[in-house]
């Protein structure tokens, strides 16, 4: 499926809303991507999205409609080495190789664009299909640290998998 990633505009408010307010998509992500997904959350993120400099937060696009995000965030301090790698798509785009080909442009993006040595991802121990992704995109497990998480009123176990320049 083709798709190209973009970054966020205030007119990806609805399409946001629409396949961010999903429960199959928040427990896999931190706290800050809440369930119910709300327009005032969206307008949040657009806005924190672009106003990055760079833009290193993009809208994954499938014919106009953001269906989806994913960005790499720098690090500070004893991490400026590292950056952090994030993402999610809506539940009807699950398993069409999007995100297999997304991740790989993020890296590029991310070694090129920063002075950095190693991009992480944090997926918990119940998101399979994630760890599949990473690791056909060359990411190591580094760490599996047990019942570290506590979403959804119980705990996950969080998993670091890292790629390095």
């Amino acid at each position: 499926m083709e798709f190209k990633l973009r970054p966020w505009h205030i007119d990806d408010l609805e399409n946001l809303v629409k396949y961010a307010n999903n429960f199959n998509i928040s427990k896999n992500l931190t706290d800050a991507f809440p369930y119910p997904y709300t327009e005032e959350k969206g307008k949040w993120f657009i806005e924190m999205a672009t106003s990055g400099n760079p833009i290193h937060i993009f809208a994954i696009d499938i014919n106009g409609e953001a269906v989806g995000g994913i960005g790499i965030h720098p690090q500070s301090d004893v991490m400026r080495k590292n950056a952090e790698l994030g993402y999610w798509i809506a539940e009807p785009f699950w398993g069409k190789g999007i995100m297999s080909k997304a991740i790989p442009q993020m890296v590029e993006f991310g070694f090129r664009t920063y002075d950095i040595s190693r991009i992480y991802a944090r997926p918990y121990g119940h998101n399979i299909a994630s760890q599949k992704i990473l690791e056909k995109n060359g990411f190591v497990l580094e760490a599996h640290i047990k019942n570290n998480l506590y979403k959804n009123g119980e705990f996950v176990d969080e998993l670091i998998y890292a790629i390095r320049k």
